[in-house]
């Protein structure tokens, strides 16, 4: 499987959301890159936010986040 950069763009966009607020959604505004705009579409369509323009995570959404957070850690060395 290959990560395409569509996948990486919603990678990102569910490495914004704040796991320790579940009440705390995210906004992508009409002037945002069409990069993110189209990836937050997908997301929704996908089931894992609310809205069309971001909202909240839904409990699918939340898996996929914390799973995305949680591999960033992972991966990323600790600054020094």
């Amino acid at each position: 499987m290959v990560f395409t950069p569509e996948l990486i763009a919603e990678f990102e966009l569910l490495a914004l959301f704040n796991l320790d607020n579940t009440q705390e959604g995210i906004k992508v505004h009409n002037s945002a890159n069409p990069k993110a705009q189209a990836a937050v579409m997908r997301l929704h369509q996908k089931g894992l936010i609310t809205q069309a323009d971001g909202g909240y995570l839904t409990s699918l959404g939340l898996d996929a986040a914390e799973h995305v957070q949680a591999l960033r850690t992972i991966l990323l060395p600790e600054p020094a």
